[in-house]
């Protein structure tokens, strides 16, 4: 008798997604455990607020009780986690179901209640993993998109309350690739790090942004003969356009940005239908002159976006350096007369 395996191979994803469902159902319960136990020791606390360090007394006081039976869960800093825990999210609803107790307390270590709530929606409508939400709060996701967009802006498209419109309100600049495993003090050539993007290419998906679907690598052209080769073409669920990505391991120039121009171009012409928006083009470049690329395209473009990319995360004097530079860069433009 010749069985089907495709039996077999049915009952084992049934059996996996059971699996991973009973171990979120208990991670939750767990999650839910700990807001219970945070809130009665916030309780606790306000009956002995009168008394100096008490808070630091009772969560001593509380692992020295539990940790000997209940385990290293319980320990001092883990009391102390929960009780930050309650403190961070008082409300039980926002407790939810599509998060684990380790992405909580990468969240309550945020010192931003925008910042957390972005990262809240980022992660349950992305479905983010622990190390994903970790990565994203590491490579400074807000602050990158805060640097080209409103607050308000940035916290309604996370929380689906608006649609996408602008490709700049999801495209960052700079881009983090440091999953990609190059070194900046080495020489490589535009096609090593094509190759590295499309071996990590999952990674690369998430640090372009949210709808970002993989379509060619090389794409050619034929143009009246001549031929030409697009590095990656995406397309974008949300914006519902083709998107170009045009990789310069050197300092961008005009002649660049006129060859992805014509790529946008043709693509607009001949590949994009109807229904579907502009395509949108971007250069990934190790280093740019902004005036150059503002003078190199019409004032009204919103389709040609130039972004370098960095090899390493940012530390955190670096990322309040660049905050720094462009506050001074929007107070100079609004003091500019207008004509």
């Amino acid at each position: 008798m010749i069985l089907n395996q495709s039996v077999i191979v049915d009952i084992k994803d049934i059996i996996d997604k059971a699996k991973d469902k009973a171990i979120r159902l208990v991670d939750h319960q767990r999650t839910i455990m700990y807001w219970h136990i945070g809130k009665r020791i916030f309780e606790e606390e306000q009956e002995g607020k009168d008394r100096a360090d008490y808070g630091n007394y009772l969560t001593k006081f509380i692992a020295e009780q539990l940790e000997p039976e209940y385990g290293s869960g319980f320990s001092k800093r883990q009391v102390e986690l929960i009780r930050q825990f309650y403190r961070t999210f008082p409300i039980a609803n926002t407790v939810y179901s599509q998060l684990s107790w380790s992405q909580y307390k990468l969240l309550i270590r945020l010192d931003n209640q925008d910042k957390r709530d972005f990262y809240v929606a980022e992660t349950i409508k992305n479905n983010w993993t622990v190390r994903q939400l970790e990565r994203q709060i590491h490579s400074n996701l807000w602050e990158r998109l805060l640097m080209s967009n409103e607050r308000e802006s940035v916290l309604a498209i996370a929380r689906n309350e608006k649609h996408m419109s602008d490709a700049k309100e999801i495209i960052k600049d700079p881009i983090y690739l440091e999953f990609l495993g190059l070194h900046r003090e080495a020489s490589y050539y535009e096609k090593d790090m094509e190759q590295a993007i499309i071996t990590h290419l999952h990674d690369f998906l998430l640090e372009l942004g949210n709808g970002f679907a993989f379509i060619a690598r090389q794409k050619r052209l034929h143009i009246e003969g001549d031929e030409f080769f697009i590095d990656l073409v995406f397309y974008n669920r949300l914006l519902r356009c083709f998107v170009i990505v045009e990789i310069k391991t050197t300092k961008l120039t005009h002649q660049d940005i006129g060859q992805l121009q014509m790529y946008v171009n043709y693509y607009d012409r001949y590949e994009k239908k109807d229904f579907e928006n502009p395509t949108i083009g971007i250069l990934l470049c190790a280093e740019k002159n902004n005036a150059v690329v503002k003078i190199s395209l019409p004032e009204n473009n919103k389709t040609i976006i130039a972004s370098e990319y960095k090899l390493y995360l940012p530390t955190e004097q670096q990322l309040i350096a660049e905050m720094k530079k462009e506050i001074e860069k929007h107070d100079y433009e609004m003091e500019l007369p207008t004509s």
